[in-house]
């Protein structure tokens, strides 16, 4: 009996890494349709070449600018903005909920603020955050913060509010403390749903970043972007358009990887 199950364990992980392998395969040949197609109608004016540019001219120029040094400046710069503003965005909106949470004549003082808060487009917020923080670093990190604070506040409450009453029944019993209560089932059970936000936030910190480069910074790859659209070089927006898109996949894979060892650790 028992190697019947672990034949039948076997053949499961087996049948989930071919899936697994079709899946990657699928997508790398869609990705590689997609660059063909795009280089084709651009050569064939299908499409505007100059608007739309194409994937060779796009490479090209990445390798030029890459030897160069000028791109990796821009994109350490963009990089350390939309880390610092996704980590301050999800911790500041997950204290925040642990807060209301604790206080729940808080929470209901504060609900419909957070309700209009969470309405208001926040790119709508980025020339206060200049005029009040200066057009610095700061204000860009803030920025990148701000877009997703309230999003994450609102999800993560929600989230500790909804935790299995019967869990909270259990250490009432046993007479925890509130602290105690919060660190060994609130958060935990929220850990999946806290995941991910930190998910969402990852897009969210990468527009905020770039909203706020496109209205002040003189560096980076936002700034790259509206440089390329006064310029009429659209070759060179694609291109930041692109790198974007890498690292944005890059942080996405780290929360994905971070969620395993957080999941496997509680």
């Amino acid at each position: 009996m028992r190697r019947t199950l672990e034949a039948l364990h076997e053949q499961y992980l087996t049948t989930l890494k071919k899936e697994k392998r079709l899946v990657l395969t699928v997508q790398l040949s869609l990705f590689v349709l997609f660059i063909l197609f795009w280089e084709l109608a651009a050569r064939l004016t299908w499409i505007d070449p100059l608007l739309f540019s194409m994937p060779s001219r796009i490479g090209q120029l990445f390798i030029e600018r890459l030897t160069d040094g000028s791109l990796l400046g821009h994109t350490a710069v963009t990089l350390l903005e939309t880390i610092l503003g996704f980590l301050l965005g999800t911790f500041i909106g997950t204290a925040l909920a642990a807060l209301l949470w604790w206080s729940r004549f808080l929470s209901k003082v504060l609900d419909p603020y957070l309700v209009i808060l969470n309405s208001m487009p926040k790119v709508a917020l980025g020339p206060l955050l200049i005029v009040g923080l200066g057009p610095t670093f700061t204000s860009i990190v803030a920025m990148g913060a701000l877009i997703s604070v309230i999003i994450t506040t609102m999800v993560v409450y929600t989230a500790f509010r909804e935790v299995d009453p019967n869990y909270l029944k259990v250490m009432h019993t046993f007479r925890a403390t509130k602290t105690q209560t919060f660190q060994h089932v609130i958060f935990p059970a929220c850990l999946p749903t806290i995941i991910s936000t930190l998910k969402v936030n990852v897009g969210l910190a990468w527009v905020g970043v770039i909203v706020g480069e496109f209205l002040v910074s003189k560096q980076g790859l936002g700034y790259l972007i509206i440089y390329g659209f006064q310029v009429f070089n659209f070759t060179l927006v694609l291109m930041s358009l692109f790198v974007i898109a890498i690292l944005a996949t890059v942080m996405y894979k780290g929360v994905e990887l971070f969620e395993s060892y957080l999941l496997k650790r509680f």
